[in-house]
């Protein structure tokens, strides 16, 4: 099945750039448009309405975002909720106006409340209070979930959400304060590698627990969600709970990320943790039995994702 012309909405990032080639890979797209920064601001509301009516795809795939890890979500907390939200209604509404039928939305496991049941199961949405860390980001990410089942609703279109739980892989960010878990940890290992350090400190206990994927999986899986027909998805999934999780399947604690990360980069010094930082959420784990029912699993071990991320970090980023 051809998913015909895809507009990948953010191709640069570490999620959009995994869908490109997972489209080019398997040969499921006609054509693959994108759209640099420079070339289309998805925050400008006119001209992402302009950009959709000139060239109508047939998919669209909305993998932009501003995105960081704690401290970026807890620092810059309304460029993150405007911004979000500012992208996903341009494109969401920008295409609905111009008659494209098909969207997948690209959301994340921090939608759930803090205190959730693990793992997290789709219908635990808004039955509790979100992590304050990153609030603003959850609320814009849970209002386009709820967007795309209004239109689907009232609308008749057929927007399907995905919810990845924590990501890292090819193209990740490396910012030295902005970065998540995974990319931050990389950059201060092969630092302090470098540098000779004896030591590597690592922020809160170090006992919490997070599930990781390695994005061309969730690339995979976006493309895999899309290729279901129309009246099988939605014969499988609730139009008013219609976002699926996409996981890895097990978590580890941030200290054996730490251990595992440590031996990826080759720093032969000790970990340390500084427990007056926060943790955040205790557990973050998806329930992904809905897409594993469906037919899809991961197939990249956390250690070869993190050897292959390791890999690219030092070629792409240390070599700039």
């Amino acid at each position: 099945m051809s998913l015909g012309r895809v507009f990948v909405a953010g191709h640069r990032g570490m999620v959009g750039s995994a869908i490109v080639r997972r489209l080019e890979q398997g040969g499921d797209a006609t054509e693959i448009l994108t759209a640099r920064r420079e070339e289309l601001d998805l925050t400008d509301q006119r001209a992402t309405f302009a950009w959709l009516e000139e060239h109508r795809p047939d998919v669209v795939i909305i993998a932009a975002a501003k995105v960081g890890g704690i401290h970026a979500n807890d620092t810059y907390r309304a460029d993150f909720i405007y911004q979000n939200l500012a992208i996903e209604t341009n494109l969401i509404h920008g295409s609905h106006l111009a008659g494209i039928q098909r969207i997948l939305f690209l959301g994340s496991s921090c939608i759930y409340p803090k205190m959730a049941p693990q793992p997290m199961s789709e219908d635990y949405l808004l039955t509790g209070p979100l992590e304050p860390t990153n609030e603003p980001y959850a609320i814009a990410k849970i209002a386009g979930i709820k967007m795309c089942e209004s239109y689907n609703i009232q609308h008749g279109t057929d927007y399907r959400s995905v919810m990845p739980t924590n990501l890292y892989g090819i193209g990740d960010n490396y910012h030295p304060e902005n970065s998540h878990v995974i990319p931050g940890l990389i950059r201060r290992f092969h630092e302090a590698k470098l540098n000779g350090d004896e030591s590597v400190t690592v922020w809160g206990t170090g006992n919490v627990r997070r599930e990781f994927l390695f994005a061309d999986d969730l690339a995979d899986a976006c493309v895999f969600l899309m290729n279901i027909p129309r009246d099988e998805f939605w014969s499988k999934v609730d139009m008013r709970c219609s976002h699926v999780n996409v996981g890895y399947g097990e978590d580890v604690t941030i200290r054996e990320l730490a251990e595992l990360i440590k031996g990826a980069v080759g720093f032969e010094g000790e970990v340390e943790f500084d427990q007056l930082r926060p943790d955040g959420s205790p557990q973050k784990m998806l329930n992904s039995a809905v897409i594993n029912g469906l037919g899809w699993s991961p197939t990249t071990k956390i250690g070869k994702g993190l050897d292959l991320a390791t890999k690219e970090f030092i070629e792409r980023v240390c070599l700039v």
